[in-house]
């Protein structure tokens, strides 16, 4: 049997081109990651302190300015109607307010919904605390505030000092609650 000789080619330039756009891609996207994270860790300050500059509108027509809630610790909970686990989350947070006001603590609820199915929801199932609509734009809002995949229900703790003191993606549990409400005392 005759063996064929392998040559050593050296690479040929499409090979060193793919090469070197694999690694700049690989190089740039974790360079990108880092930079997000840096970002968004960074940059909370700066974040929580543009949220409370906002006025939202009331499913009662009225605008809210999230400036009111500004010096005491606060339960922002992003939500929408669509959302089951969002719905099965909102008595929970309701008893959240309801035992934690007196110790300062504010819930506000915002909707990433639509007025009419906000309105028809709260006629059902009325809330004692505040919810502001967002629309499809509070998912952005919950982004710059820490939810980078931007699902929902995501829950943020502000402590009385306007700084994040917590957050959590998806359904809060009693638990969740109770090691909030220890997090922040004014």
């Amino acid at each position: 049997m005759l063996e064929k000789k392998q040559e050593n080619k050296p690479p040929n330039r499409r090979h060193l081109v793919l090469g070197g756009v694999a690694v700049a891609a690989g190089v740039g996207g974790a360079g990108y990651a880092v930079w997000r994270e840096q970002a968004t860790s960074s940059n909370t300050g700066a974040l929580a302190q543009a949220f409370w500059q906002l006025q939202l509108p009331t499913p009662e027509g009225q605008n809210l300015a999230l400036q009111r809630f500004k010096g005491q610790p606060l339960l922002v909970n992003f939500w929408a109607t669509w959302c089951p686990p969002c719905v099965a989350e909102l008595p929970l947070i309701n008893a959240f307010y309801q035992e934690n006001r007196s110790k300062s603590w504010q819930v506000l609820g915002i909707a990433v919904d639509k007025l009419e199915p906000v309105q028809a929801f709260l006629a059902k199932l009325p809330l004692e605390f505040p919810v502001v609509l967002a629309g499809m734009q509070g998912v952005e809002m919950s982004r710059q505030l820490g939810n980078l995949a931007g699902g929902l229900p995501f829950s943020i703790a502000l402590g009385s000092k306007g700084q994040v003191i917590q957050r959590k993606i998806g359904q809060l549990a009693e638990s969740d609650l109770a090691a909030w409400a220890a997090l922040d005392q004014p």
